[in-house]
């Protein structure tokens, strides 16, 4: 058994991998590493519920001479939202709310919130009204309207900066500020990268009553043996926490100070409020386990988290024919009919028109700092990927590489 009680393949042939083609994704690994790309990395790829691969290489503070051990605890930034996105369903599948609920059931601070509809000669926001409030289903989304204020892309975008709604004290603060800024576009017409995760783990708290970080521990780690996974590193651990590092303008890394112009989280101790939406440390195998849950369809070695047609609701396209069918630049991802996005997941809906060799339905997202994963339940597989830089072009290529590599090495496909 490998650490967090993951059963190892006896070799990856019998997994249907080629051991030597699968060489070439740790060469390449190993490759950004003695190439001052990254400080270390660590893959970790299970297929039929056991792990076929799981490497490490360098380390994870550059001025440490300790390699990089598989127990490393990364920011996982983003990777939060799935998570969030289970811990709401939970409830759904309690009958606490509904897909087609006005998220003004359950938030009602944002009632009467107007739309933007342009900018004044005088730089103030022209609103109209909105046709409707937004859906828990647009929440759950993004497509309800809402901003993220990471983005120098947009107005609105400006106007959650400029009100500092990634830096309030508490969900409720960031709630009430998000309140006073009118929706970007009407409910459910679009598609935008949004704080909509972080009112999901409010959600979460107002309908359980408990803190979020305690409904995710009682409720997902727990039960799912995610002993390192949480909101800050305990002080005993915090030599296990990878360092964050960013390009410093010459092609060498520097500790990251800031993550979207903020500053960096101190996950030695608690934080300021317990962010849905990328609040998380996790390590390979913790989130290896969350993801064998969904690939499962809710169950991990006996313990049931969700429903199977929870999952499969969560593992279902919800974005809107008409936005699919169009493209914005200002959408993080290339929308089109074979690719769209579920209930906190994106999902390849038909990967061979994509050009990509995964398997239909396959789920994914990454964290800010470099993290990835996907989720594969055509081939029966999952893949964690966990370095610590900031997103980049350099982190994107780490994503497209093991995505292509893995493939490469999968010699029995669909079985």
């Amino acid at each position: 058994m490998s650490p967090g009680g993951l059963p190892f393949a006896s070799t990856p042939e019998a997994l249907g991998f080629d051991s030597g083609r699968l060489a070439q994704l740790d060469r390449y690994m190993a490759g950004m590493v003695e190439t001052g790309m990254v400080a270390g990395t660590s893959t970790l790829l299970m297929r039929h519920g056991q792990v076929a691969a799981f490497t490490t290489f360098g380390k994870g503070r550059l001025d440490d001479e300790a390699p990089l051990g598989r127990d490393a605890v990364f920011r996982i930034y983003s990777m939060t939202k799935p998570v969030t996105g289970v811990a709401m369903m939970i409830l759904f599948q309690e009958g606490r709310w509904t897909l087609d609920d006005p998220v003004t059931d359950h938030l009602p601070e944002l009632k009467g919130q107007k739309v933007f509809a342009g900018v004044a000669d005088d730089g103030t926001l022209q609103t109209e009204a909105a046709i409707r409030p937004p859906t828990m289903r647009e929440l759950m989304s993004h497509t309800a309207g809402f901003g993220y204020g990471l983005f120098d892309v947009h107005p609105l975008e400006r106007a959650y900066r400029e009100a500092g709604v990634m830096t309030a004290d508490s969900h409720e603060d960031l709630l009430a500020r998000a309140a006073r800024i009118p929706l970007m576009f009407q409910p459910g017409t679009e598609w935008f990268y949004s704080i909509a995760t972080d009112l999901q783990a409010l959600v979460v708290k107002r309908l359980s009553g408990m803190s979020f970080g305690d409904f995710l521990r009682t409720r997902i780690f727990e039960p799912l043996g995610m002993i390192d996974t949480g909101f800050h590193v305990p002080v005993d651990q915090v030599h296990r926490l990878a360092e964050m590092y960013r390009d410093d303008g010459a092609g060498r890394l520097k500790v990251a100070a800031e993550a979207f112009d903020m500053p960096i989280n101190d996950y030695t101790r608690p934080p300021r409020f317990e962010s849905g939406g990328g609040g998380l440390v996790s390590t390979a195998v913790d989130y290896a386990r969350f993801c064998q849950m969904i690939l499962n369809r809710g169950e991990l070695d006996g313990v049931r988290i969700l429903n199977s047609e929870t999952v499969d609701l969560m593992a279902t396209n919800v974005v809107p024919e008409a936005v699919l069918k169009t493209t914005n630049p200002l959408r993080l991802l290339p929308f089109n009919p074979a690719f769209g996005f579920g209930l906190d997941f994106a999902i390849a809906i038909d990967p061979q028109a994509l050009g990509m060799a995964e398997g239909r339905g396959t789920l994914s997202w990454g964290g800010g700092g470099g993290t990835w994963f996907w989720i594969d339940p055509t081939n029966d597989l999952i893949f964690v990927g966990m370095i610590q830089r900031m997103a980049d072009p350099v982190s994107n290529e780490f994503r497209a590489q093991a995505r292509a590599l893995t493939y490469a090495a999968l010699t029995h496909p669909e079985k």
